[in-house]
């Protein structure tokens, strides 16, 4: 699977100042190497204009009452189970080869290759139902690599997940969320948050409707 980006830079410096920069100037930690980032069109929320609109609700009510517990990585207790789940997942909508079972213990237990320091769970009838590996810092979340069980999950997990993080983000008083990048016309479900931008290669836009053009299959 090919990824947007438009340059690639590889960081020493991991202070969360630095980092925050590279965020703010349309860069993105990948899991290619430690350090490795991409400018891409990435998209973002910001949480001071954030709050849940009815579709929002909508969607975290017909999924049904999600806690949230954001740990931090390297985990010490690392399950195989986590990675079987996240290759299947990953396997079962994008195709064979996308993420491996080894990647995902890579990005959770080893943090000279991962630049990843957070994992988000989440909990449905007192049971995990769903995870997401993540970048964290006092000032950003950058949500990613997002897996649980398509079987058994309800209509609207994945987007449950997304919402229920971004409510999360400005609950524990972060200034924004990075939900990625805008590449593909399946994209345009990042679109429907309160403070979303999105960055054109040069500056953060506001107009949906422009990259939604861009978009278009």
């Amino acid at each position: 699977m090919e990824y947007l980006h438009w340059d690639e830079k590889t960081i020493t410096d991991f202070s969360e100042k630095n980092i925050a920069e590279m965020y703010d100037h349309g860069y993105v930690f990948t899991r290619i190497g430690k350090g490795v980032m991409h400018q891409t069109r990435s998209v973002r929320v910001d949480l001071a204009k954030f709050e849940l609109t009815s579709e929002n609700r909508r969607v975290l009510k017909k999924v049904g009452a999600m806690p949230l517990y954001l740990s931090k990585v390297p985990m010490k207790d690392y399950e195989w189970s986590l990675g079987k789940l996240a290759k299947d997942f990953y396997e079962q909508k994008f195709g064979a080869g996308i993420m491996g079972a080894a990647k995902v213990k890579e990005m959770l237990t080893d943090p000279t290759k991962s630049n990843f320091n957070a994992l988000l769970t989440y909990a449905l009838n007192d049971k995990s139902c769903g995870y997401a590996i993540c970048y964290s810092n006092k000032e950003i979340l950058h949500y990613s690599y997002p897996f649980y069980d398509l079987k058994s999950a309800p209509k609207d997990m994945g987007l449950g997940m997304m919402t229920t993080a971004i409510n999360f983000a400005k609950e524990q008083g972060l200034k924004y969320v990075y939900l990625g990048s805008l590449q593909r016309p399946g994209d345009t479900y990042k679109l429907q948050f309160e403070g979303l931008e999105w960055f054109d290669g040069k500056a953060w836009q506001t107009d949906l409707q422009s990259v939604k053009d861009i978009l278009k299959p």
